[in-house]
């Protein structure tokens, strides 16, 4: 039975607790074995290097350079990583090896919560196979993002909120590399509900299933 390691916490507003269990779940059904921490520490654990698939869900917060690069030492090593919204790529800050690790970094979502369209660019791909593009109300990540990404989903922004950036087409879901590891990540899910919107959660639960170490 593969393993995972569903980390929550950091900032509530993006529901991290509800995120987790509804993730834990999905995973469950797919014939994980499931453990949930609430603490950074988490990632400095010798053990998650015989893990199948960490799920970091910790908006914000900090975390200990000595625990991040642990965790980037365990995906390099073949652990996959997964996750979605700010509860991957906006957490820690401060951490640069967390950020080269995840592949993007949030800086902002011009207009908050707005109406907006999901573009999938990689139809054939397996984890977006049978989706179509589709509109969406959330927050509109604007992110940096790392040039290596495989992109398979964008949105573009109108500029109806910052000028500057009409025009601008954004990396919505991506997968990458790093070491022998996994990556995969999605901007949506600003809330728990919108895990369950059939797109996102098909989405997630194929990227998940992609990144994790058989």
């Amino acid at each position: 039975m593969r393993k995972a390691l569903i980390v929550w916490g950091g900032w509530p507003g993006h529901d991290p607790d509800l995120c987790a269990s509804m993730i834990r779940g999905w995973l469950k059904a797919e014939g994980f074995e499931v453990r949930i921490e609430t603490t950074t520490e988490a990632f400095g654990d010798p053990a998650i290097h015989d893990l199948s698939l960490i799920i970091p869900i910790y908006t914000m917060s900090k975390i200990e350079k000595a625990d991040a690069l642990n965790l980037c030492a365990a995906v390099r090593g073949g652990v996959g990583l997964a996750g979605h919204h700010g509860g991957m790529c906006d957490a820690f800050r401060e951490s640069v090896d967390y950020q080269f690790l995840c592949g993007g970094q949030w800086v902002a979502h011009p207009g908050n919560i707005i109406d907006y369209k999901v573009d999938v660019t990689k139809p054939d791909d397996p984890v977006m196979k049978g989706l179509k593009s589709f509109e969406h109300r959330s927050e509109q990540y604007y992110m940096h993002v790392d040039p290596a990404i495989e992109v398979l989903a964008t949105t573009t922004f109108t500029g109806e909120h910052a000028s500057w950036i009409d025009g601008v087409v954004m990396p919505v879901v991506w997968k990458k590399r790093y070491g022998a590891g996994r990556v995969f990540y999605s901007s949506l899910g600003h809330r728990a509900y919108e895990l369950d919107v059939p797109e996102i959660r098909t989405l997630m639960t194929r990227g998940m299933l992609w990144a994790a170490r058989e």
